[in-house]
């Protein structure tokens, strides 16, 4: 287990540094020298070349990306060029509205999809069953932004309960303002990731099922209900662990677009905004934290796994 965990945070650093390179060849790619968000309209050739040299964008490509990486490893961000202020900083306050909004919608999914998925899956011979398997697949069709939208049509535009967009000026200091502000971003990512999780929760308990194992604990007295909880679930969890990483991440990445819809000072707020003004310090370090949280999330589900499943910790130890 020791060698495997070696090995896969060998390649959580090798996928970290890949997707690096590509962050830095597709910033470059860019139309335009970053160095013209620093000037004014009319700058001679003398202020450009100053700026280029501020930045280093008069370097060659080779030293640039050298500094690039340094600058990720000691998780110098560098600062913006409109605000001036650390990157690094405004990054971890968009982290609480973002990572909150996350973990709740990514919580509140699993509270939903589990026990339905398996319902569904146990009485797919019931009307029930069948309906609500029928209606997660419309589920996993409705774009999350949509669902964003009926959501603030009914329960901020016609109850009002909840507020339509923004988040409280003094965020978690005022807990109970801030979680209502939530509440309507968080329902909407759940509803859209319960149903594509509640699909791989059906199927996992379909072929847990038709398993031979479970026919044996029912052929030695045990019942369905007492067969499924003790040799079903962690059985079926096996597969699901993996999908939950997928979501997490998935959640993560869409919560944009809900940030975008709900007006919310997250990460996503700030990647659209960087993009608009060239702000590159903002995209680029927005880029660089979204994707090692993606990895480290899928190298937890790895590792999540090998401990649920004692036939992946053999696997892992012959091979090592």
């Amino acid at each position: 287990m020791f060698s495997y965990v070696v090995r896969r945070l060998a390649i959580l650093v090798l996928s970290l540094f890949i997707a690096s390179l590509v962050l830095f060849v597709l910033l470059r790619l860019l139309p335009g020298d970053p160095a013209n968000t620093l000037l004014s309209v009319g700058a001679d050739p003398q202020q450009i070349e100053a700026a280029r040299e501020q930045l280093g964008s008069n370097l060659p490509l080779g030293e640039q990306f050298v500094r690039f990486v340094g600058s990720l490893a000691s998780f110098d961000l560098g600062n913006s060029f409109i605000s001036r202020a650390p990157v690094a900083d405004e990054i971890v306050a968009r982290l609480t509205v973002t990572l909150p909004l996350t973990l709740l919608a990514f919580t509140l999914a699993i509270v939903i999809a589990v026990p339905f998925g398996i319902v569904s899956a146990v009485k797919a011979d019931r009307w029930y069953g069948a309906a609500i398997s029928t209606v997660s697949q419309l589920g996993i069709a409705i774009p999350v932004f949509w669902v964003g939208i009926l959501l603030v049509t009914a329960f901020a535009v016609n109850i009002r309960v909840f507020p339509s967009g923004g988040f409280p000026s003094r965020g978690w200091h005022a807990p109970a303002e801030a979680l209502r502000a939530l509440t309507l971003p968080v329902l909407t990512l759940a509803i859209v990731m319960s149903a594509s999780l509640l699909r791989y929760v059906r199927t996992a308990t379909l072929d847990v099922l038709g398993s031979d194992y479970l026919r044996t604990a029912r052929a030695l007295g045990s019942t369905f209900t007492e067969a499924l909880v003790r040799h079903g679930i962690r059985n079926g969890a096996v597969p699901v662990i993996s999908i939950l990483g997928i979501e997490l991440a998935s959640a993560f990445l869409g919560a944009v677009v809900v940030e975008r819809v709900f007006t919310l000072p997250g990460l996503g707020s700030m990647l659209l905004l960087g993009i608009q003004q060239r702000d590159y310090p903002n995209v680029q370090g927005v880029l660089f934290v979204s994707t090692l949280l993606v990895l480290l999330v899928g190298f937890t589900a790895d590792l999540a796994q090998r401990l649920i499943d004692p036939r992946l910790r053999d696997k892992a130890g012959a091979a090592s």
